[in-house]
């Protein structure tokens, strides 16, 4: 007996729900859907570009760049760039195509605004992680070596991997957002340095987000009355003290 029909429904059953949402919305909207994720590639290229070049990498340092050494405000001020600045010494095709598959796909099923708020999420993540793996030291479980305070952080890995992984929660695609997650997990154990840690980091925060959710989806289903209390109230508009 063939396995290719069971594989097929298998596939449906990951990947339809993801696949019909991103066909719909394209439909609909066109490449205007695809605004959020065609800045960012621009962007990661312009800066990949300018870095590269003898008067640009400073600057891209100075206003992308976020070490584990630097003051925290300073680290905070340069986190709105930092996502977009790709690591020098991995090819920038790789992370351009990153951005392309995963940011579209997110920005298609989560609306531009959630997916900078899950990408940025994840990035500060990996950020704040650094700056306590470094304060623990080597000798403890999550410590990291005091080096890692001068490595520049994960760039655009951190968030595309968390999207991924709020994307796939969302959507119910266990099986491919489980195998995103041991990928990661694999990562540290072949090759243990700070991008993979950050990495973990940020699926961390994501999955935290994500149990949020799903915990406050599971209480509204508890409580029946709480939609029609709710409309009720903004039927009954606002009380006696807000009328003024």
């Amino acid at each position: 007996m063939s396995p290719l029909p069971a594989l097929r429904r298998a596939a449906a059953r990951e990947w339809g729900p993801l696949f019909t949402a991103v066909r719909q919305r394209l439909a609909v909207h066109g490449l205007r859907a695809l605004a959020l994720t065609s800045a960012a590639v621009a962007l990661t290229a312009a800066v990949q570009v300018t870095q590269n070049q003898a008067r640009g990498y400073g600057p891209v340092r100075s206003l992308g760049a976020v070490r584990a050494e630097d003051p925290l405000p300073l680290a905070l001020l340069r986190t709105p760039l930092s996502p977009f600045v790709p690591a020098l010494d991995l090819p920038v095709w790789g992370a351009l195509a990153q951005i392309l598959l995963v940011f579209g796909v997110a920005e298609v099923c989560l609306g531009r605004w959630r997916t900078l708020a899950v990408a940025y999420a994840a990035t500060l993540a990996g950020t704040l992680y650094a700056r306590v793996g470094v304060a623990l030291g080597p000798g403890t479980f999550l410590g990291l070596p005091a080096s890692d305070a001068q490595v520049v952080d994960t760039g655009p890995s951190a968030a595309v991997v968390g999207l991924a992984v709020y994307v796939c929660h969302q959507r119910r695609a266990w099986f491919t957002g489980a195998l995103v997650v041991l990928a990661m997990v694999v990562e540290v154990l072949v090759k243990d340095n700070l991008a993979g840690r950050e990495h973990l980091a940020a699926i961390a925060a994501v999955l935290a987000v994500c149990g949020v959710r799903e915990w406050r989806g599971r209480r509204a289903s508890r409580d029946p009355g709480a939609s029609v209390r709710t409309c009720r109230r903004a039927a009954a508009g606002p009380g006696p003290g807000r009328r003024r």
